[in-house]
């Protein structure tokens, strides 16, 4: 079993910067690709940036630019640097992390964290 844990929300002014983690945990695993989402109050979840285990990364058009999502592969751990901060950006932020084990392929999802921006 892996577990994903997000950490690094909060409450930042428009403008301000953010970094979330996410890191995994757990025994004889490999993470092959590493999604960040967001949901925004009364809004579907969506992708916000993604990095595959060869370091490729792709950003929704709204945070290309601000955004910068990278990966410690000895710690096991992504991160979403967020910077020039919008309101627009307020959501609850999930990653989520495409793992091989001994079993097989499986997507897992963390907890969430919220991010609010606001003056």
């Amino acid at each position: 079993q892996v577990q994903l844990v997000e950490s690094g929300g909060g409450l930042v002014q428009p403008g301000g910067s953010l970094r979330l983690s996410c890191a995994a945990s757990g025994s004889a695993f490999s993470i092959n690709v590493v999604t960040w989402y967001r949901q925004p109050p009364g809004k579907q979840r969506e992708l916000v940036a993604a990095i595959i285990s060869g370091g490729s990364t792709n950003y929704a058009a709204s945070v290309k630019g601000r955004f910068t999502i990278s990966r410690d592969n000895a710690n096991n751990t992504v991160y979403l640097q967020m910077n020039n901060l919008k309101p627009e950006d307020t959501a609850v932020y999930y990653c989520n992390a495409v793992i091989t084990q001994y079993s097989g392929v499986r997507a897992y999802w963390g907890q969430g964290t919220q991010v609010t921006i606001s003056p």
